[in-house]
């Protein structure tokens, strides 16, 4: 009897294409927790917390849709923000499930 420990998710891209996510295994989670505990410190810049949160999805591209990954044009047309929000709650656990999670973690949107 085959038992899952974590619970999938998907995105659907801008083009309509679904990608199905899942906790990034841990040579990835450790990219992506190095490269987001920097969203602190640019907390009072959008421009550069989206930039933080695009190369955080990136990384986690690396496991959902390789093909995607390198290609930071096409991630930034292929995703809204709740959808990049959505990757970085699968890939992390992190939950942005309201507004003062949003605001604790000093993301752009909420302000």
């Amino acid at each position: 009897m085959a038992t899952e420990v974590y619970e999938k998710t998907s995105i659907t891209l801008l083009n309509g294409t679904v990608i199905e996510m899942r906790p990034l295994k841990i040579s990835l989670l450790r990219q992506f927790m190095k490269k987001f505990e920097g969203i602190a410190k640019v907390a009072d810049d959008n421009n550069k917390s989206m930039d933080i949160l695009i190369d955080c999805v990136a990384i986690a591209m690396k496991q959902y849709s390789p093909e995607i990954a390198d290609n930071r044009e096409l991630l930034e047309d292929e995703l809204d923000l709740p959808s990049v929000y959505k990757v970085v709650e699968a890939a992390s656990g992190i939950k942005f499930d309201d507004e003062g999670n949003l605001t604790a973690a000093g993301l752009p949107g909420t302000n």
